[in-house]
């Protein structure tokens, strides 16, 4: 979708331009004001582990990382990388306009179980395809690290992005942003 597009459809934020609003990354940081809409995928090499407890689920340097505006980057691990063993299908799907139908995972492990830990797209929409055998979490309900730095979560219970200390807000999900 062109620029043009998405100012058609409403969208005022679309990262060509910071709002006023954002704070300014530091050395090192990326502003989520500065990540495009429509979103845009980044293979990123920095290894990104996640835990339930003492028992790792996952850990890859081949994670997807997506950028969109608004939202701390969210990061897709590849599930020959994710211990399946530890994933079962929990209820529910969602909608998304750009990768189309999520079905969420329930993670089970002899310490526990936690419903709707994580999702994917397994028919992901062009040009977001790469994603069909991916996985994501969410750093609300799991320990999520990136490079050993743990991951805090992305307010609003549904985002799942992972907030960590290269990327500034304010955040989609936070309050007062439901206008986003």
């Amino acid at each position: 979708m062109s620029d043009e597009a998405a100012d058609a459809l409403g969208w005022s934020n679309t990262g060509r331009q910071r709002p006023a609003f954002a704070m300014t990354p530091g050395p090192g940081q990326e502003s989520v004001w500065d990540y495009p809409r429509p979103p845009q995928l980044v293979p990123d090499p920095r290894e990104v582990v996640v835990r339930l407890g003492a028992t790792e689920i996952a850990r890859t340097r081949r994670a997807l990382r997506l950028l969109e505006t608004a939202s701390p980057p969210t990061f897709y691990l590849p599930r020959a990388d994710v211990q399946a063993a530890f994933l079962e299908p929990a209820a529910g799907t969602s909608w998304c306009e750009w990768k189309g139908e999520a079905r969420y995972w329930s993670v089970v492990t002899p310490a526990g179980r936690v419903d709707g830990a994580g999702w994917s797209y397994p028919a992901a929409r062009a040009p977001f395809a790469a994603l069909q055998d991916y996985v994501a979490f969410y750093p609300s309900r799991l320990e999520c690290l990136v490079d050993g730095e743990r991951a805090r979560a992305q307010s609003g219970g549904f985002y799942g992005g992972w907030i960590t200390s290269e990327v500034v807000g304010p955040f989609k999900g936070e309050p007062g942003t439901g206008g986003w």
